[in-house]
């Protein structure tokens, strides 16, 4: 059986991956790891409700435990310092932060590294998109998987087929107001968090700013101007829908639509093509790793609405996360994650 570690097992995408992962039939119980300075502690078992011990990260130790694959659940920084390292020992990673989504390196300035240079280019030319609907032939054989973020993939999988066929007028521009569950936002408490601030309440955030954004334009090819990418806080605990708005470049058929997403995401076992009048729905992704989209056409057949649904902490992070590791390891992409 595999033998795996996660660092970060105490945030909200590290729970949910180690929940997974201790369900996993063809895993073993995962080593789980404090960040270096941090001390150990317990964890309470989402499976089974027993305390699983978290032991302080050493290099030394999960060369002792015979780990093969590092789950960073990590903040970008420590991600960013550690895989180098990791890569070095042999070990295979895959990071849940962004510290080597990017190729671009305008679109990486929002998260102010301070190791740019010919070492960091080194590390991310081996880095894989996590995304299998897009890159799963280099998934599997990469060292180095960089987790997609949860909003990007909300907003990616549906867009992409229609993109590939030419059928969205891009300079027209594409809208996507996209809203998550109070979980995306991490487990360190802040102010905008508060139960008494989401409570009963709907808010915008990172208006023009969202760190997301270079990663969503950078995988659909597209350029600044022709995205308009807004975010919205639910009072939620988990779960994204993203609103897309578009112009087409010729009038078109519900058919023609559903053939391009049909088409591009045959054999992608984990998204859900939703016929209309039926739309997505957050109550039906929830726990988790579907994608589900759905689309209504205007009146004119020129503009649509295309609705995604995903569960931000499933096929948004730990969920997505697994389906990468089956890849990596040849076995079936639902292992873990279905029944």
């Amino acid at each position: 059986m595999l033998r795996s570690a996660i660092v970060g097992s105490t945030g909200y995408a590290g729970l949910e991956l180690t929940r997974l992962l201790l369900r996993h039939p063809l895993v073993a119980p995962p080593l789980l790891l404090s960040r270096e300075g941090q001390e150990g502690g317990e964890l309470f078992s989402p499976v089974d409700g027993a305390m699983l011990p978290i032991r302080p990260f050493s290099w030394e130790l999960l060369n002792q435990e015979g780990i093969e694959l590092l789950f960073l659940a990590t903040p970008h920084e420590v991600s960013r310092a550690w895989v180098p390292e990791a890569l070095d020992r042999g070990l295979r990673v895959v990071d849940l932060s962004g510290a080597w989504r990017l190729r671009n390196r305008d679109y990486r300035a929002v998260y102010k590294f301070s190791d740019e240079g010919e070492a960091a280019d080194s590390v991310l030319s081996r880095a894989v998109f996590g995304m299998p609907e897009l890159h799963r032939d280099q998934i599997r054989d990469a060292q180095l998987v960089a987790n997609p973020g949860c909003y990007p993939t909300s907003v990616i999988l549906p867009l992409l087929p229609l993109l590939k066929d030419g059928l969205i007028d891009v300079e027209r521009g594409i809208v996507s107001d996209a809203k998550s569950g109070v979980t995306g936002a991490g487990k360190k408490p802040t102010q905008g968090t508060h139960f008494a601030e989401v409570s009963e309440n709907f808010r915008a955030y990172g208006v023009f700013t969202h760190r997301h954004t270079g990663e969503i334009l950078e995988q659909l090819g597209l350029q600044p101007q022709q995205l308009t990418f807004s975010v919205h806080l639910l009072p939620i605990r988990r779960g994204i829908l993203s609103s897309l708005y578009f112009h087409l470049r010729h009038a078109a058929t519900d058919g023609d639509i559903e053939r391009s997403l049909r088409k591009f995401h045959t054999g992608h076992c984990f998204v859900r093509i939703f016929s209309p009048p039926r739309q997505p729905e957050v109550q039906h992704v929830a726990y988790t790793n579907f994608c589900d989209i759905g689309w209504t056409l205007s009146p004119d057949r020129k503009r649509v609405m295309m609705v995604s649904c995903i569960d931000n902490l499933g096929k948004g992070a730990a969920g997505q996360a697994v389906q990468n590791m089956n890849i990596m390891y040849g076995w079936n992409e639902t292992e873990g994650l279905i029944g």
